[in-house]
């Protein structure tokens, strides 16, 4: 078992990026802005004032996935990895967002981009997704897995603490 990945290039990225309109900033479950996106730094603080002028702010409703959108988006994130030669370990896709674990030669953010443009393209052309706008909050967040033991621990977040399965 490997203990670290010495070339400096992470074994994995846990991806993560919801829906739009799902966790906006002054949720009660706090947020992260440009000011608390740190390693360490506290959330930002739920705020019903914060939360109703952000939600005043959208430009399109919430987006809560169906069934028939989570298998498009399911389909469209294998087919990319495969594309690329990406290795998916694993994929869990939520009604209001989506967690994989990914090993891909390429930037984090790069990959998440991917993901959500093919993800989109997908359920436009199954024609699950009429919007002009994206499905996607801005963004999402990608940890860099350095281990073989974190490696499987998100693999085991993504797979099974996630709840129950979704019909």
């Amino acid at each position: 078992m490997r203990e670290f990945n010495e070339d400096h290039t992470p074994i994995a990225y846990l991806i993560t990026f919801r829906t739009y309109g799902t966790w906006i900033h002054g949720d009660e479950r706090g947020s992260i802005d440009r000011d608390h996106r740190r390693y360490g730094t506290p959330a930002l603080p739920p705020s019903p004032r914060r939360k109703e002028i952000e939600s005043r702010l959208l430009k399109q409703s919430a987006v809560l996935l169906d069934s028939a959108q989570r298998a498009v988006i399911e389909r469209a994130v294998q087919e990319t990895c495969q594309l690329r030669h990406w290795n998916l370990w694993t994929l869990n896709v939520r009604t209001n967002h989506l967690h994989c674990v990914i090993t891909a030669h390429y930037n984090g953010k790069r990959v998440t981009a991917a993901l959500k443009a093919n993800a989109t393209r997908a359920m436009r052309e199954a024609g699950c997704w009429q919007g002009e706008l994206s499905p996607w909050s801005r963004g999402g967040s990608v940890k860099y897995v350095w281990t073989e033991e974190d490696l499987t621990k998100a693999i085991e977040y993504v797979a099974y603490g996630q709840g129950p399965p979704l019909t």
